[in-house]
């Protein structure tokens, strides 16, 4: 979520702990609590221990409450249904602002730019600081003043005689006669004309010729010969002309070498090509505002087009078997038998694959021929109708994005591209990455002397070092927010903390290590510190020892998960903590052992990847091992998603279906090998339901069973309550008032929308009839209330619904309640989830062909007891013959690998190359890699252990 602030009023922020007392929310079991305020805290334990409960939903939710208690009546009306934390006190509360790790932004007018709000200073900085050059003659351009325009006749025709004229304002609503009593009231007596010598009065017979509708001429004011004698004449006449003449004025000058018709213009305009460019304000480099974005694209740098890939998915495909996808819906019969006609009408084969047809048989059929529609004439014929959103979807299904042909991607308008500022325009500057633009910026030392440039310089400068101190220098600022993982975005955030300058804060972050490299890791531990510093307090959820080992203080919760959980096992100073015998200070003083884990797996057969050019990835050859352990490793921003979710994963299912690998960055791609693979199963962080009727067990099918054994009971009969009725999808047994979600939405107007409990259900989403059928004692809202590890011994007798529940336990989800809403998932949870459904699936005997598993940083959330967990459980697959491939930071993770692909050495444009392949043994011997040197140190302390071990 995003980062909001929530004002907490207190009389005690002067205080030096946040005490809480009886703290029962969700699994806390009525702890009390006293963490040091300005001090970097943080809270670790098992997955499920009570961390999130503790730190989101009660200290934070407090906070919150607090400030919604200092709002008007009408959002008064609504208080006492927003529950508060189940605790009797906390005393000691700063505001709070809290980060977590997923990113909720989905919109593409965000960018890491207008985040970060570097952009926005950016905007500034270029219209007040830049040029804008003429691109027919290279002059610069900018508006002229009475007082430049003097200057610059001064300068350059002193001595000559000049006419200061001006074009009046001409309307079709205004005769001649009075535009002439006009001018004259005005003072100007004369006007000249194009095609006669001098002047004419404007009281005389001969103007009416040019005073007449659609007559030409132009307006004396004065008279003069420039010099420094006649310069305050001079600026009179000038800004009198510029005033009159809609801010356009002219010098006719009487030179040696003939008359010059010198023009002047208060807006952007050169006057050596008589050309005009808009006026560089910050709405001009906006591509969110009219004003400044692209008019074709409207801003968002692309177009959507109908791609013949996604019409012709597979070209091995005939006519007669559904080439044409569009016209295979169900939807669409009748189009298939018009297609199939006209094909026997025209004589194009019906059973030859598409790639076969010739061109001439493709086009008719893509664009239509002799009174047939062709299926991209068809499609956009349907676009009359998107006001229905399902021709929405299947219009964008077809689709695919291209760069604006106008802006070039740039989103914004092309006249953008004349303002240059030290040689670049702003969108050469948002395309580099962020640690090529401090560089930059650290050269404009010709700017520093402006102070309204310097002013910006230094703000921008600022953001710039927050982002390459929490390991963000490779991204760009134009970068999409929503293409951000959960960990990017939280250090984007925290990046705007830093730049806010806020004290006395309470900063709640969750895992802002996500994502980060050891090396990357080190310098967000300098960032949180700089925060202390500031005199704000840190409240930290973290697995990760290094920033355990780097806090003031130390809580850890326990000992277990769910119901075994909820209890302080710790609290204090960390040098104290790693004496303690609880999982993570055993974890702590063990940290060297990660790398004693080994499978003893010796790869033997291979597929490879060679010529992928996507971002900044630099083709080379990387190789990754069939049936084994894969690891993707490098310093954020080295190309490791560009390389397994941008270009390996999307050719490979192509390439598996029998189609040609297309798609940016995939030029002279080729894939050795991908026919020893059946498919490939992308397992990432994305959220697995949108609505909170969505749950683990709906998710992995389990509660199919669940609902059976309801329906199968004696109460259920004579009820007439069958397996539909204990769903809360569908109609019959859920709660009509909430349709099933347990919560309803109340519009807080200014703020964010509010989910309350159901009044008629009070959040147990089923009706009191289906509430009153019972299993075992309890209905279906106590059942899908137990967490999962607690539904193990409650269904133990049913065999199918236990084995369920084991993956979901086996991944280290055992905490969670059967029923949690989706949308409450962590971006780990989710995946989690997905890996379990995945095992499912995936461990049924040995595969003749195995797939192969991708995933994305599996560990995020996980303890390292978990860790070692996971790991046993992908074991599993590989033992059925699958292949997994993970892009991972975790030292166990990566030493555990039978094979790494090690990418870098740095990030952004110094990344991208394959720095080392093979075991970990072999990448620990790479002085070049910032992976082996971090395998290799942790080898060097086993070593220093085992000698003085003796």
């Amino acid at each position: 979520m995003p980062s909001r602030l929530f004002t907490a009023p207190t009389d005690e922020t002067q205080v030096d702990t946040i005490e809480i007392s009886g703290a029962r929310q969700h699994n806390l079991k009525n702890i009390d609590l006293r963490l040091p305020r300005k001090q970097l805290v943080v809270i670790t334990g098992l997955s499920g221990s009570g961390k999130s409960s503790l730190v989101f939903d009660t200290i934070y939710q407090e906070s919150r409450r607090r400030f919604l208690e200092t709002l008007p009546t009408y959002v008064l009306q609504f208080m006492e249904r927003i529950p508060r934390p189940d605790v009797d006190e906390i005393t000691g509360l700063s505001p709070a602002v809290a980060v977590e790790q997923r990113n909720p932004v989905n919109t593409a007018r965000s960018t890491v730019g207008t985040i970060t709000e570097i952009y926005d200073y950016l905007r500034l900085l270029y219209s007040r600081c830049a040029s804008t050059v003429c691109p027919g003659c290279g002059g610069e351009v900018g508006p002229d003043s009475a007082e430049s325009a003097a200057d610059e006749l001064l300068s350059a025709h002193t001595g000559h005689r000049a006419i200061i004229l001006f074009k009046p304002l001409r309307s079709d609503k205004v005769d001649s006669a009075t535009l002439r009593e006009n001018l004259l009231a005005m003072g100007f007596i004369r006007a000249m004309t194009p095609g006669r010598d001098g002047t004419v009065r404007l009281d005389e017979a001969e103007a009416e010729n040019f005073l007449a509708p659609g007559g030409e001429f132009s307006v004396v004011v004065d008279r003069l010969k420039i010099s420094p004698e006649t310069r305050g004449r001079l600026n009179e006449a000038l800004a009198a002309a510029l005033a009159h003449g809609e801010g356009a004025c002219s010098a006719l000058l009487e030179t040696g070498e003939g008359s010059v018709d010198k023009k002047f213009s208060q807006r952007f305009h050169c006057a050596g090509c008589d050309t005009y460019f808009p006026e560089p304000t910050p709405n001009f480099f906006s591509f969110n505002n009219p004003y400044g974005a692209c008019p074709l694209c409207r801003g968002f740098g692309n177009l959507l087009e109908y791609d013949l890939n996604l019409v012709v998915p597979d070209h091995g495909r005939c006519v007669a078997t559904g080439a044409l996808d569009p016209w295979t819906k169900p939807r669409y019969t009748g189009r298939r038998e018009e297609l199939n006609s006209f094909c026997r009408r025209e004589g194009i084969p019906l059973r030859t694959p598409w790639r076969d047809l010739d061109q001439s048989d493709r086009d008719k059929l893509l664009y239509g021929h002799a009174g047939f529609q062709g299926v991209f004439p068809f499609l956009r014929a349907l676009e009359s109708k998107k006001y229905k959103q399902y021709i929405r979807f299947f219009l964008r299904s077809y689709q695919s994005e291209r760069t604006c042909p106008d802006c070039g991607g740039s989103r914004l308008r092309r006249e953008t591209g004349n303002v240059i500022l030290a040689g670049r325009t702003v969108y050469e500057l948002i395309s580099m990455s962020v640690e090529a633009l401090r560089t930059h910026f650290a050269g404009l030392d010709e700017l520093r002397d402006n102070a309204a440039a310097a002013e910006l310089l230094a703000k921008i400068s600022g953001r710039l070092d927050f982002m390459l101190e929490v390991g963000l220098g490779y991204l760009t600022l134009s970068r999409l927010t929503r293409t951000l993982s959960g960990g990017e975005y939280q250090r984007i955030m925290l990046t705007r903390l830093l730049g806010s300058g806020l004290t006395d804060t309470l900063f709640v972050l969750d895992e802002p290590t996500i994502g980060l490299h050891q090396r990357d890791t080190d310098r967000l531990i300098r960032v949180l510190r700089e925060l202390v510093d500031s005199g704000n307090s840190l409240l930290v959820v973290e697995h990760d020892t290094s920033v355990i080992s780097s806090a003031d203080h130390v809580v850890e919760l326990g000992p277990g998960s769910g119901e075994h959980g909820g209890r302080v096992l710790f609290s204090g100073p960390a040098d104290e903590f790693v004496h303690q015998d609880t999982a993570t200070a055993r974890s702590l003083e063990q940290a060297a052992d990660l790398f004693l884990f080994t499978s003893g797996r010796v790869p033997k057969k291979f597929f490879s990847l060679t010529g992928a050019t996507l971002h900044n990835l630099a083709g080379e050859r990387a190789e990754f091992a069939l049936g084994a352990f894969n690891c993707v490793t490098g310093v954020s921003g080295s190309g490791k998603s560009s390389l397994v979710a941008g270009v390996l994963v999307p050719c490979l299912e192509r390439i598996i279906r029998g189609e040609q690998p297309v798609g940016e960055g995939t030029e002279g791609l080729r894939i050795e090998g991908a026919g020893q693979l059946e498919s490939v199963v992308m397992v990432d962080q994305t959220p697995i339901g949108r609505t909170p009727r969505s749950n683990p067990v709906t998710y992995i099918k389990a509660f199919d069973h669940i609902r059976k054994l309801f329906a199968a009971t004696r109460a259920a009969s004579k009820l007439g309550l069958s397996a539909g009725s204990f769903s809360f999808n569908t109609a019959g047994g859920r709660c009509e008032r909430c349709k099933g979600a347990g919560y309803e939405l109340v519009d807080m107007q200014f703020m964010a929308d509010v989910m309350v409990p159901c009044e008629e259900c009070g959040g147990k989403r089923f009706s009191s009839r289906t509430l009153a059928v019972r299993y075992r004692g309890l209905n279906i809202h106590d059942v899908l209330g137990m967490t999962v590890n607690e539904a193990m011994g409650f269904f133990k007798d049913h065999s199918p619904l236990g084995k369920q529940l084991w993956l979901l336990q086996s991944v280290g989800l055992g905490y969670l309640s059967m029923g949690q809403s989706a949308t409450t998932l962590s971006g780990g949870e989710s995946q989690r989830l997905k890996i379990a459904r995945e095992i499912g699936r995936g461990t049924r005997g040995k595969a003749r062909r195995g797939r192969l598993f991708v995933l994305d940083e599996p560990t995020t959330g996980l303890h390292l007891t978990e860790v070692r967990r996971l790991l046993k459980v992908l074991d599993r697959l590989i033992e059925s013959g699958h292949t997994i491939l993970v892009v991972e930071h975790h030292p166990a993770v990566i030493a555990r690998a039978d094979w790494i692909v090690d990418l870098g050495p740095e990030g952004g444009d110094g990344g991208g190359h394959v720095v080392a392949q093979g075991p970990p043994s072999k990448i620990a011997a790479c002085a070049a890699s910032h992976t082996g040197r971090m395998l290799a140190g942790g080898r060097r302390k086993i070593s220093r252990g085992a000698g003085s071990c003796g």
